[in-house]
C-alpha cells in the first residue's frame, strides 16, 4: 500500500508534463495555421500583384476609388468633386473648332445678328499607335572615269555606314530600346512583342531579337563596370536576392542578387548628391556568401541586408532590416486570438515609434539624421531591448512570439546599428522594392535559358532601374547609350546617368 502511494505522484507529475506539453503543441500548430491561412487568403500590402490579381485589377480600382469616396463624404461631407489634373503643356495640340452655323448666329428672341462674347474650351487625349518606318540610307559611290579606261583596279570611293549598335542588321537604337524596356521595364516576353510586330506585318521572332538582347548586353558591359565601380564607393549599400530558374543550370535553384545605393529616385537636391543612385543585378548559380564577398571586393562602408547569414562573410560593416524584424512580430499578430491584444501588438507599437522618427526627419541631411537619432531613437532602442530581454522568459520558444523576440535578440547589434550614420536607412525596403521589378518579370517569362541570358538580363535590369532611379526615361537613357557606345568614346563619365540630360520620367 506505501509503495502505491509512492508513485502515485509521479504518475500525477507525469500527466500533467504531458497536458502541458500537448497544450504547447496544440497552441503551436493552431499559430501556425492561422499564419499559412493569413498567407494564403489574407490582404498583404507587401504582396505584389499577380497575373490572377491584374485580371480584374479595373473593377478593384473602381471599387477601391467608390468606397474611398463615401468615406470622405461621411468624415467632411463635403460637395467638392475631385478635379482632374491638367494635360502637359508640351503635348503637342490638335485645335478642333466647333461653331454655328451662320442660320444659327441670330437671336432667338429679336432676329438680330449674335456677336462672340466668349468661349469654352475643353480637353481629351487621343491615342496614336506606336509607328514603324523603314530608314534607307543611301551612299553614292564615285570612280575616276580616266581609271576605269587604264588602270587594272579601279579605287571606289564611298561614304563609309554611320556606326550602328549590332553592324549588319536592321535593328536601330531606337528599336532596340523599345524591346528591351517592352520586356525588362513593362514584362513583355518576347513572344508577345513577336505577335505585336506581326500585327505592323514585321516578320521579327523571338530568337532574332532574343540574340539582339545578347549583344546589347554586351555592348552595356563597360557601363555596368563603371557603374559597380561607383557602387564600392558609396557609404552605403543594400543587398537582397531572389531564386531563378535557369533551364541549362544543373542547380534546380539560381540567384539574382541586387545591390543599390542612394534612393529610388532623384531627391530634392538633384543628381548632383554625394550619394549616387545606383541599382546593379548580379546573376549567380549559387546563394553561396562568396558571391556577395566577390562582387563587394573593395566596399568599406556599411552594408545592409537582411538576417542571411551569407552576408556576414562580407568584409563591412552589417546593417539589419527592421522592416523584417516587424514582419515576424506581425505574423505572430495573425496567431493571436481574434479581437485580443497581445505581446505583438505592443512590439509592433514601439517599433512604429521608431518609424515616426524616420518619417520626421525624411529629407533631412546625414548629420542632422545622425544627431536625432542618438536624441530620440537611442533611448527607443534601449527601451524595446530591455524589453526583449524580459518577454523572452516569458513565452514559448517555439510560438509565433518567441521566435520574433528571438530573432530580433539574435540580430539585435545589426537591426540598432542603422543610428551609426545618417545615411543609412532603418530598413532594407530599398533593395526589396529594387529586386520586385525582376520578380515581377519573372512570372511573366519564368525562366532564362543560359547563363549568358540569365547575366544579359542583369546588365539590363541593371542598366533600367539605375535611370530610373535618376529620374531619367529607361528608353531614352537606353537609346542615347546605344547610339553613344557603339563609338567607343574613351571616357565613359558623361554616359554615366546622373551626368545625362534627357527627358525625364513623369
Amino acid at each position: 500500500m506505501k509503495s502505491s502511494q509512492k508513485t502515485l505522484p509521479t504518475d500525477v507529475e507525469t500527466l500533467q508534463k504531458m497536458v502541458l506539453e500537448l497544450r504547447h503543441e496544440n497552441q503551436y500548430l493552431l499559430e501556425q495555421f492561422k499564419i499559412a491561412q493569413q498567407k494564403q487568403f489574407g490582404k498583404s500590402s507587401e504582396k505584389n500583384s499577380g497575373q490572377g490579381e491584374l485580371f480584374n485589377e479595373a473593377e478593384q480600382l473602381i471599387d477601391e476609388e467608390v468606397a474611398e469616396n463615401e468615406e470622405k463624404e461621411i468624415i467632411s461631407d463635403t460637395r467638392n468633386k475631385p478635379k482632374r489634373k491638367p494635360l502637359p503643356k508640351d503635348l503637342p495640340r490638335e485645335t478642333v473648332i466647333i461653331d454655328l452655323s451662320d442660320e444659327e448666329k441670330n437671336c432667338d428672341c429679336c432676329g438680330n445678328d449674335l456677336h462672340k462674347m466668349g468661349e469654352k474650351k475643353s480637353e481629351a487625349l487621343k491615342f496614336i499607335p506606336a509607328q514603324i518606318k523603314v530608314i534607307e540610307t543611301i551612299r553614292p559611290q564615285y570612280s575616276c572615269r580616266y581609271c576605269e579606261k587604264t588602270a587594272i583596279k579601279v579605287k571606289i570611293k564611298i561614304t563609309p555606314m554611320p556606326v550602328s549598335p549590332i553592324p549588319k542588321s536592321i535593328a536601330t537604337p531606337s528599336l532596340l530600346s523599345q524591346i528591351i524596356t517592352s520586356k525588362y521595364q513593362y514584362s513583355l516576353p518576347l513572344y508577345r512583342q513577336e505577335t505585336m510586330f506581326k500585327q505592323h506585318g514585321i516578320e521579327l521572332n523571338r530568337k532574332t531579337m532574343s540574340e539582339w538582347m545578347i549583344k546589347c548586353s554586351t555592348l552595356f558591359k563597360p557601363i555596368i563596370e563603371q557603374l559597380h565601380q561607383h557602387l564600392l564607393k558609396q557609404p552605403v549599400v543594400q543587398a537582397d536576392e531572389t531564386t531563378l530558374k535557369v533551364i541549362q543550370e544543373d542547380k534546380n535553384k539560381c540567384y539574382m542578387w541586387v545591390y543599390c545605393t542612394g534612393t529610388d529616385s532623384p531627391d530634392k537636391n538633384g543628381k548632383k548628391n554625394k550619394i549616387k543612385n545606383i541599382v546593379l543585378y548580379d546573376y549567380h548559380a549559387s546563394r553561396a556568401g562568396s558571391c556577395a564577398v566577390d562582387y563587394l571586393k573593395g566596399f568599406s562602408g556599411y552594408l545592409q541586408a537582411d538576417g542571411y547569414k551569407g552576408y556576414e562573410q562580407v568584409d563591412a560593416d552589417l546593417i539589419g532590416c527592421m522592416a523584417h524584424a516587424r514582419r515576424k512580430f506581425k505574423e505572430a499578430q495573425t496567431a493571436q486570438p481574434k479581437n485580443k491584444m497581445g505581446r505583438a501588438d505592443l512590439a509592433i507599437k514601439k517599433i512604429g515609434k521608431l518609424y515616426q522618427i524616420e518619417k520626421a526627419i525624411k529629407g533631412l541631411s546625414a548629420n542632422e539624421k545622425y544627431n536625432i537619432r542618438q536624441e530620440k531613437s537611442q533611448p527607443l532602442l534601449n527601451d524595446i531591448k530591455k524589453w526583449l530581454d524580459k518577454t523572452i522568459l516569458q513565452v514559448l520558444p517555439k510560438s509565433a512570439i518567441g521566435k520574433a523576440i528571438q530573432y530580433s535578440l539574435n540580430q539585435w547589434h545589426k537591426l540598432s546599428g542603422y543610428i551609426k550614420n545618417g545615411d543609412i536607412n532603418i530598413d532594407n525596403n530599398r533593395a526589396e522594392r529594387a529586386i520586385k521589378p525582376f520578380v515581377i518579370g519573372r512570372k511573366n517569362w519564368m525562366f532564362c535559358n543560359t547563363a549568358s541570358g540569365a547575366n544579359a538580363s542583369a546588365i539590363l535590369y541593371s542598366l533600367i532601374e539605375t535611370a530610373k532611379a535618376n529620374g531619367l526615361t529607361p528608353f531614352n537613357y537606353l537609346m542615347f547609350l546605344l547610339e553613344e557606345l557603339p563609338k567607343q568614346p574613351d571616357n565613359l563619365d558623361y554616359l554615366m546617368p546622373w551626368n545625362v540630360e534627357l527627358e525625364t520620367t513623369i
